[in-house]
């Protein structure tokens, strides 16, 4: 037989549902009137962002000085002390896996900090194409243990560049880009001499045709520069857009017969680019990231690659003041 409720508890139960019955009836204004349950949140904490740290800013080498002897430029650049590598995607076919070239960075104290894609066309017959071997980059890239995809583009020759251009390659690079963030690849556009993103008005569309949350900018200073920018104004610009940093310097040749040779990069520190003021404005907008010192060629061939990075290191220690 079941236990029997004393009269006496079941009618104070009863008058208890009763009173929370009543409660439960009473006008919002009464209720507001009674005790709150919780005391008052001061909310104003969170109306203002927590303000970023001081710059921290690493230094990589890109390995495009060496002209595709990727294993010696490893070398050299590991023996530097540099953390950080670039690499194109000629080192696919010099290495048999992903694994190999990952394993040989480990050793080397190497992080790949970008990939080279190489350039995209704007044509839609060759979209597919495209779009795929990107996709592979990144893929290659990822297992390495690589950070972000660089990609650059061509720029249409023998006609003149609308602004559907600029549209068309800011949708191209932000369909790449949502592609590539599913392997945890970062898209970097590449503003580049003789491309869609020479001068700084044409960064500008191109950046503004596509998604910001899939393609940021990989900003070369030294093509910046020489496109007629100023790269310290275009750190400040697009600080909340920048993904990584070419570093590099240029010298004008006035006495050059080919039209299309006015110019060439050098070491850092033998041109005219005011790459301390670079820095300055990395630091003033405590940027956090990776800047890559990049020379496409040796200026003077009797220096050897290994000897332009020594120099880049020495400058960047002794003239910026950071201990690569």
């Amino acid at each position: 037989m079941g236990s029997r409720i004393p009269r006496r508890e079941f009618l104070v139960s009863v008058g208890g549902l009763a009173a929370a019955a009543a409660v439960s009836s009473l006008p919002a204004k009464a209720l507001l009137a009674s005790e709150k349950l919780y005391p008052p949140a001061d909310l104003s904490y969170f109306d203002t962002p927590i303000s970023r740290g001081p710059a921290r800013i690493r230094v990589g080498y890109a390995a495009i000085t060496w002209n595709g002897n990727d294993r010696q430029a490893i070398e050299d650049i590991s023996a530097l002390g540099y953390p950080g590598i670039q690499l194109r995607s000629n080192c696919i076919a010099e290495f048999a896996s992903p694994q190999e070239l990952r394993e040989l960075l480990e050793r080397k104290n190497l992080r790949m900090v970008a990939f080279s894609s190489g350039s995209v066309n704007i044509d839609p017959a060759v979209e597919t194409e495209q779009i795929s071997t990107a996709i592979a980059h990144a893929q290659f890239a990822h297992d390495v243990g690589g950070l972000y995809l660089q990609i650059t583009d061509q720029r249409p020759k023998d006609r003149a560049i609308t602004p559907a251009d600029y549209q068309r390659l800011g949708q191209l690079l932000t369909e790449i880009g949502k592609r590539t963030a599913d392997l945890g690849i970062l898209v970097g556009y590449h503003n580049h001499m003789g491309t869609l993103g020479q001068r700084p008005e044409e960064v500008d569309q191109i950046l503004q045709a596509s998604d910001p949350r899939y393609v940021k900018l990989l900003l070369d200073t030294g093509h910046y520069y020489q496109g007629g920018g100023d790269p310290a104004k275009a750190i400040e610009k697009y600080h909340d857009r920048l993904l990584f940093l070419h570093i590099k310097d240029v010298e004008e040749l006035p006495h050059s017969t080919d039209p299309k040779h006015t110019y060439r990069w050098v070491e850092l520190g033998q041109g005219k680019e005011d790459i301390p003021a670079v820095f300055a404005v990395l630091r003033r907008v405590k940027f956090h990231g990776w800047v890559v010192v990049e020379l496409d060629s040796e200026p003077d061939p009797s220096r050897t690659p290994k000897e332009s990075a020594a120099m880049a290191e020495k400058y960047l220690e002794d003239r910026i003041g950071i201990k690569v």
